[in-house]
């Protein structure tokens, strides 16, 4: 009996000493993401302490875990230290009211203003939503440049031949990007009937792409081109014609055209679908400041080596109005959201953001998780309201520096 007791208690011990090798080998992130650990693929109906745990680690979470990794640079690019930014504004009240895990002011190439918040720091990996939708449109231009795709007018269905027969058939790489397909989707983040809800747990015809199975079945509402509608649904079909036209992994094409040229200091990771696809409206998990890293690319130009990884003209075009939302002073390009100073931004569920003004060299990114929900509309005129801060403080620093 004692014999057995001392079995039983070896391997009680080796089981112990298992579980505490193995916690202690789990970085902080995912030790966290265990206490609160989300059962179900439903992201957008998780509650506030499932995203504060989840939105670290969305690529470490067994139901959504599937993603491919995209490498960084071997020569980062410095992001060196500013003058403290003189804000007119409580930055500690704004973060709170945020509930913001990080916070960078980018301005002429230097890091004006850096804050963390919810136990996150800038080693770690949030995730973006929408503002993966800036990626991906910038691969586009890449894949022009590299001429995977032949025009930006050429039909969805010659580089997706199973849309033929769908009301995506005729739509254009253009209007896909613009969002004015015509297509009928819903995109109420609210709605568990939603297509933006849906699609993740549609099961398609054996051998067809899920995403692709989903989007072919959807009516038209209008013609293409008349109409803009936001559509997440869109840009991931986005994804998927620069993979059957590059025959590349949307990672490998990021990484190959920007990640790596535009100096990125950490690993970064893309969510898979269930097809095995990215899904490249969302689910870029990266560092903070290599959002920023990419916020400045994109302000110079998306230059690598000195030369434009997109053909001569394209950026501006991507990032200036090409489809009018119906609200003054504001459209929509190759999936930027644009205004007519010439400000554009990407914007992500919950809180994510990058948003840069040219006129002014600026860089924001914001990461968060909006307790409001998905587009929390006090969080998002709050996150504006900082925008226009930042805008004033550079001004009005330049004005004293210019000696007005």
């Amino acid at each position: 009996m004692r014999t057995w007791k001392k079995v039983v208690l070896a391997v009680l011990a080796a089981l112990v000493a298992a579980g505490v090798g193995g916690w202690f080998s789990l970085d902080k992130e995912t030790r966290g993401l265990l206490k609160t650990f989300p059962t179900n693929r439903d992201l957008l109906f998780w509650s506030v302490p499932q995203r504060d745990a989840a939105f670290r680690a969305l690529d470490r979470i067994p139901l959504l875990a599937r993603a491919h990794v995209v490498q960084p640079s071997t020569h980062a690019r410095p992001l060196p230290p500013g003058s403290p930014l003189p804000l007119a504004l409580d930055v500690d009240a704004f973060m709170a009211g945020q509930r913001s895990a990080a916070l960078l002011v980018l301005q002429g190439g230097r890091l004006r203003l850096e804050r963390y918040g919810l136990g996150f720091d800038a080693d770690g990996r949030w995730t973006s939503f929408s503002v993966a939708k800036g990626l991906t449109s910038t691969l586009v231009g890449a894949a022009l440049r590299d001429g995977y795709i032949q025009s930006m007018d050429d039909p969805v269905g010659k580089y997706i031949p199973e849309m033929k027969g769908s009301a995506y058939e005729d739509v254009t790489v253009r209007q896909l990007l613009t969002m004015t397909s015509g297509v009928a989707w819903n995109e109420d983040y609210d709605d568990p009937g939603s297509d933006v809800a849906r699609f993740d747990k549609h099961k398609p015809e054996p051998g067809v792409d899920a995403l692709v199975d989903y989007m072919r079945g959807l009516p038209r509402a209008a013609p293409p081109g008349t109409r803009w509608h936001y559509n997440t649904g869109e840009t991931n079909l986005v994804g998927i014609v620069v993979i059957r036209a590059t025959g590349k992994s949307l990672a490998q094409y990021l990484q190959e055209k920007i990640w790596q040229p535009a100096g990125m200091a950490h690993e970064a990771t893309w969510i898979l679908d269930k097809s095995g696809h990215e899904i490249s409206g969302c689910c870029v998990q990266a560092a903070p400041r290599d959002i920023a890293r990419f916020g400045q690319f994109i302000l110079e130009g998306a230059r690598a080596g000195g030369q434009s990884i997109v053909p001569d003209g394209w950026l501006e075009q991507a990032t200036h109005k090409q489809a009018d939302i119906g609200e003054p002073g504001k459209g929509y390009g190759y999936q930027w959201s644009t205004q007519d100073d010439g400000s554009f931004t990407v914007r992500g569920a919950f809180g994510q953001g990058l948003f840069i003004d040219p006129a002014r060299e600026l860089v924001i990114v914001t990461n968060a998780n909006w307790a409001g929900g998905a587009l929390d509309p006090t969080a998002m005129a709050a996150r504006e309201a900082f925008y226009d801060a930042v805008r004033r403080a550079v001004d009005d620093e330049a004005e004293i520096m210019n000696g007005g």
